[in-house]
């Protein structure tokens, strides 16, 4: 029997099920506009590449392996970097956090250094160290460091009075201060850091592919494509960069929602 229950149930389910698609809407009006461009003339062609043929160089890329080694190559420089970086901003951000004497001596070297921004350490690494893999895994770790330093500070600083006195009242020493108080309670703002870590480690890593165009990645992937005119390889080396960065946030997101449960039940 057919209820007025009924159909409002099955409405729902189906408005429900309507919106997960809502995020698609915007990507499928983009590709439209796009083939309706490509299709205007031989000088919107080149510009506007028609998607049967970015979709057979995409297939191209993937059966010669090309796009794959490049990614992986990308990644790789990613990965590495980003814990260097995280693993020392954790470090020197404690470290500020829980000594007001390590803060002094660090702390105004931090914050001028990090005002330059990465593409002005360029030049100087490059330098230093040359324009391979080492140059691109340390600009790489820099991106990394700054935001996970600032915010690893800013969390253990912020952690209320009460805690530390509750610590205090329990002798805590240094070491279950920093393990079972600071560290826990700032969690999410050690969260949130990485979620910048890992932005900053990828657009970087792009970056210096770019401009370090030695060795595979999507960033020397891209630049090859500009020279010959590869506009379609150009735009699958983009479409990789965003997709795989979009994957990445929502991996750590998830990752973060894990450790912060405790949250919600609250």
């Amino acid at each position: 029997m057919i209820t007025g229950e009924n159909v409002k149930r099955k409405i729902n389910n189906l408005l429900s099920n309507i919106s997960r698609f809502n995020g698609l809407l915007l990507p499928a009006a983009v590709a439209l506009a796009w083939e309706i461009m490509s299709r205007q003339g031989a000088g919107y062609a080149y510009a506007f590449i028609p998607l049967s043929q970015i979709a057979s160089s995409f297939l191209e890329l993937l059966e010669s392996g090309e796009l794959l080694i490049n990614l992986s190559a990308t990644l790789q420089t990613t990965v590495t970097g980003l814990v260097i970086g995280s693993i020392a901003g954790l470090l020197v951000g404690g470290l500020m956090a829980v000594s007001p004497t390590a803060n002094k001596l660090i702390g105004p070297l931090y914050h001028t250094i990090r005002q330059v921004p990465l593409l002005g350490l360029i030049p100087l690494i490059a330098l230093w160290f040359g324009n391979g893999l080492f140059s691109k895994v340390l600009i790489v770790s820099l991106a990394a460091f700054y935001p996970l330093v600032l915010n690893t500070f800013e969390g253990m600083q912020g952690v209320e009075k009460k805690y530390i006195e509750v610590a205090s009242v329990l002798r805590f020493n240094r070491y279950q201060l920093l393990s079972r108080v600071l560290l826990p309670a700032a969690m999410p703002s050690i969260l949130t850091g990485m979620m910048h870590a890992l932005a900053f480690a990828w657009i970087s890593t792009v970056g210096t592919e770019l401009l370090f165009s030695t060795g595979p990645g999507l960033g020397g992937l891209m630049q090859i494509a500009q020279e010959a005119s590869r506009m379609d390889i150009v735009i699958i080396a983009v479409a990789s960069i965003g997709l795989t960065g979009l994957f990445m946030n929502i991996g750590l997101s998830y990752i973060s929602q894990h450790l912060l449960r405790w949250r919600s039940v609250r």
